[in-house]
């Protein structure tokens, strides 16, 4: 198998979170970021965190923190572009990336090996219960320039936007003991619920 890429897109600005970084928000004794590390670090080769917060207020975790190309907060895709223009810089760059999203605490452990399988270079994204997740991908790093000039450009900010206008594919994923495996984390109610959901997976 090619080398992939790891990125945690942990740049938001987690606005409906009481104003908390959702990186460093605590479940079950560890940082919502601590716990995408541990899930995601053993299916890559390389793997990097985007985050536009200083590096000091992150957990000390031995990886590369990338900030977006600009300040503007940009949403997801601009921490996509980032962790692609990283991967093109590694010695040895791999052909594709994956993104995970941080406040998603229970991501698939055979996320990565399974959208790969199906890359064909093209973007492979991750679904459940028929609904994709657009920032749980796989992306072809030679779609580095098309994804900087469809940043550029502004018309739309949507990663399911950029998706569709490019070869895609998707990997269903099924439920994980009845629950989404990528249930997210948006508010201090479903941050509760994500405890609950803790104690029963893991």
């Amino acid at each position: 198998m090619k080398p992939i890429a790891g990125l945690i897109l942990a740049g938001g600005r987690s606005s409906r979170m009481d104003g908390s970084d959702k990186a460093l928000v605590i479940l079950k004794g560890s940082t919502l970021l601590e716990r995408a590390v541990r899930r995601i670090g053993p299916q890559v080769d390389h793997l990097a965190i985007n985050s536009n917060a200083d590096a000091s207020a992150l957990p000390s975790l031995g990886l590369s923190i990338v900030p977006d190309r600009d300040t503007s907060f940009s949403g997801p895709l601009a921490g996509i572009l980032a962790g692609l223009d990283w991967a093109a810089a590694l010695p040895e760059p791999p052909a594709a990336l994956v993104s995970v999203a941080v406040d998603t605490p229970f991501f698939p452990l055979d996320m990565v090996a399974r959208l790969s399988g199906d890359s064909e270079n093209r973007i492979v994204v991750a679904s459940s219960s028929g609904m994709r997740h657009p920032t749980f991908a796989l992306w072809p790093l030679s779609l580095r320039d098309a994804l900087a000039a469809f940043l550029a450009d502004g018309a739309t900010l949507k990663v399911s936007a950029f998706i569709d206008d490019h070869p895609n594919a998707t990997v269903e994923f099924d439920l994980d003991g009845g629950e989404d495996p990528f249930f997210n984390i948006n508010t201090p109610d479903d941050l509760r619920r994500a405890q609950t959901i803790a104690e029963m997976l893991d």
